[in-house]
């Protein structure tokens, strides 16, 4: 069984770059097929895809936060992080990490993490 937790502040100014990771167990994030996503749920707007990256290190991104999102990985120790900059208010969410392993789309979820854009 995958299990997922993000870690990372819960609060960050404006402007600054938003900086969560999270820690895989049960599966490596170099498996064939494994795609380790992040996603968030803002208040009112359901949730929203930013981006993957692979088993292979490819990655790609929402085209809406394309510009200010980055992802990368850590494979001696199972994790991957999200980097978003220049954050505003809009940018406060429950953000997610999410795994989809041999063609289960976002088949394991963590718990989530609250984060809150706020000077």
């Amino acid at each position: 069984q995958v299990q997922l937790r993000e870690s990372g502040p819960g609060l960050v100014k404006p402007s600054q770059t938003l900086s969560l990771t999270c820690t895989v167990s049960g599966g490596s994030i170099t498996s064939s097929y494994y795609a380790s996503n992040w996603i968030r749920q803002t208040p009112g707007k359901g949730l929203e895809w930013m981006g993957v990256i692979r088993y292979d290190g490819n990655t790609y991104f929402s085209p809406s936060l394309k510009s200010r999102t980055s992802i990368s990985r850590d494979t001696s120790k199972n994790q991957f992080s999200l980097q978003l900059s220049s954050v505003t208010p809009e940018d406060t969410a429950v953000y997610y990490c999410v795994a989809t392993v041999e063609g289960q789309l976002f088949a394991y979820w963590g718990q989530g993490t609250q984060v809150t854009v706020s000077s």
